[in-house]
């Protein structure tokens, strides 16, 4: 991995990032770049593969394809574990997945934050009530 500096570079030789064309700071068109690089198509087939898991990746992705659709969200899952083996690789670390439950439960303390913190700047506090 010493021939990527850091993980943007990577996932930028896979094809695996967005492609701002950008005129006087309005984006015009936003894609992936074409690739024939394999190993982009390896990370791409390995995010089809989690659609249905039940790992932490597979509810990364039934979240971003409620917001973006199946396609975009196919990319972004794959981005996503290609930022993983970056670190896997570089680092040496093993690799633990956390789950779907887990992760979707980091997202939601994550979202209750944001709106605890919002509510702060407006002058309101929440309260939690039991269902």
């Amino acid at each position: 991995m010493s021939r990527f500096p850091t993980e943007k570079h990577f996932c930028s030789w896979l094809g695996l990032v967005p492609h701002h064309e950008i005129s006087g700071g309005k984006i015009l068109r936003n894609h992936t770049l074409k690739t024939d690089n394999r190993a982009g198509q390896a990370f791409r087939q390995a995010a089809a593969c989690v659609i249905r898991s039940h790992s932490a990746f597979g509810a990364f992705y039934r979240r971003k394809r409620a917001q973006l659709g199946p396609m975009q969200a196919q990319v972004a899952t794959a981005h996503k574990i290609a930022r993983t083996v970056y670190h896997l690789l570089k680092y040496k670390t093993p690799y633990q997945d956390i789950g779907a439950k887990a992760y979707d439960q980091q997202v939601k303390d994550r979202e209750v934050a944001h709106l605890r913190k919002k509510a702060a700047q407006l002058g309101y506090a929440l309260a939690a009530t039991t269902p």
